[in-house]
């Protein structure tokens, strides 16, 4: 299936104020549907977590939903990662416990080949008044790609997740050793060919796919995006891994460390900047030694200087920082350097248009929305006030005493977001209130759990 041109440009963010023209792209979108023999579509709203939260709509249904929205509980933005509802975080017993909708961006709009005559779309969450709800990922996602709009910049960026596939009832590795690229590996199975496939009929770009590091752990790269594009690649990408692995009999996690004593699942990102006028890469620089320009060199000290403060949103659960230790390809300093895989920011200094950053501390669990908007804000607090760069390490970036250590625990990260005034204003005050209290809750609970290692330890010895 695919969308037509005069469907992908007609988003819901302008239609609000002509409703002549809502009117022909739900006709439009309506048709679009019908010439594909579309019997189902799903309602997708990413919530605080990057997961998929859905309705499935039968096709006689569907176009009184897109027109007039559909109701969606109003506190599904601030459940945590079991769902449970979060006390005082404003949206639950606060609000009665009311509805609000959702409504699709019709641009979003991508079949699911592994479910008979059936698509998709994301959805905006939206108040019954049509004010956007200021904790939405996408919506912050999209206020970040405004102020970068607004300075002058397109935003280039692609999410690069590793992942984990497991026997569906045991959970375990289907192999074991250290296979990385191995051929026997990499396409292990028929099942992994048929997932890239699904994932190539979802409209996904698929570039490679190798297996990884660690025994039974894989990864699957697409083509990058532009602006929020970008991020609802990476959010059907996870979803469509995860969905089509347990159809097979599988469960693929995307879990940062489900083993202490095996490598970690990360989301390198990339990242860079392009004129909205001329449409040149804004990061290159050729006379420059690196070939690096000097909004380039704001840019990564900007991340540099708020990386405490970025990381909750790219490293959003305790197990994050598991995989953030030294001598594990995963950054645990403060930290950049060129084609340096131990750093937090490796510099692609390809001296051509190609010239990019990844960013190498977010988790494979993070939400794409987040972490684009994380990291962009970061960055563009450096371009904002014209920061010089520090110096990088003549060793790796891990191994510099002077450099100073990322977070240790996702506690020690939310208290960094709470005191960086900045990254709170760029976020939105009230995002960042709602996900600190669903995060200091989902922490709670954490901390009251007792851990196999405490009963092993003490309860025979004492």
């Amino acid at each position: 299936m695919v969308v037509s041109d005069s469907i992908s440009n007609n988003t819901f963010n302008n239609l609000q104020g002509n409703s002549n023209a809502a009117t022909d792209s739900v006709s439009e979108f309506m048709q679009e549907l019908e010439r594909n023999d579309i019997r189902y579509v799903r309602f997708e709203m990413p919530d605080l977590h990057g997961i998929s939260r859905l309705k499935v709509i039968p096709i006689n249904k569907v176009e009184g939903y897109a027109r007039q929205g559909l109701n969606f509980y109003g506190g599904t933005l601030a459940l945590d990662t079991s769902s449970l509802v979060v006390p005082g975080s404003g949206y639950h017993a606060e609000r009665k416990f009311k509805d609000h909708l959702i409504l699709p961006d019709f641009s979003t709009l991508t079949p699911v080949p592994w479910l008979e005559k059936t698509a998709k779309v994301i959805c905006d969450p939206v108040e019954y008044s049509g004010e956007m709800i200021a904790i939405a990922p996408r919506y912050v996602l999209k206020k970040v790609l405004e102020l970068a709009a607004t300075m002058g910049f397109d935003v280039m960026m692609g999410h690069e997740f590793e992942f984990y596939l497991l026997d569906g009832e045991t959970r375990q590795p289907l192999f074991g050793g250290c296979q990385i690229f191995n051929h026997l590996r990499s396409q292990y199975n028929s099942d992994i060919e048929k997932m890239v496939q699904y994932l190539e009929e979802s409209n996904l770009d698929i570039i490679t796919y190798n297996c990884e590091h660690a025994p039974s752990q894989f990864e699957i790269n697409y083509g990058p995006a532009s602006g929020i594009e970008a991020a609802d690649k990476a959010f059907n990408f996870k979803t469509a891994v995860k969905e089509t692995a347990h159809r097979m009999g599988y469960l693929a996690t995307f879990m940062t460390k489900p083993y202490p004593d095996k490598s970690g699942s990360c989301c390198h990102f990339h990242i860079s900047l392009w004129n909205k006028e001329t449409g040149e890469n804004v990061f290159l620089d050729t006379r420059d030694e690196l070939g690096l320009s000097s909004t380039a060199k704001s840019f990564i000290e900007g991340i540099l200087t708020h990386a405490r403060g970025l990381m909750p949103t790219i490293g959003p659960t305790p197990n994050c920082y598991r995989r953030l230790k030294p001598h594990t390809f995963a950054p645990s300093k403060v930290s950049w350097g060129i084609e340096d895989r131990s750093s937090m920011v490796r510099v692609k200094a390809t001296h051509d248009d190609r010239t990019h950053f990844e960013v190498r501390a977010a988790s494979g669990l993070s939400n794409p929305y987040l972490t684009a908007a994380g990291v962009l804000a970061a960055g563009l607090l450096g371009v904002k006030k014209q920061l010089s760069l520090r110096s990088a390490s003549d060793c790796p970036g891990e191994e510099n005493p002077e450099f100073p250590w990322l977070p240790q625990s996702l506690g020690e990260a939310l208290d960094s977001l709470a005191a960086d005034s900045e990254m709170k204003q760029i976020l939105g005050e009230e995002f960042v209130r709602v996900f600190t209290a669903v995060k200091r809750f989902e922490l709670d609970r954490f901390a009251r759990h007792v851990s196999d290692w405490e009963t092993n330890e003490y309860m025979e010895v004492y």
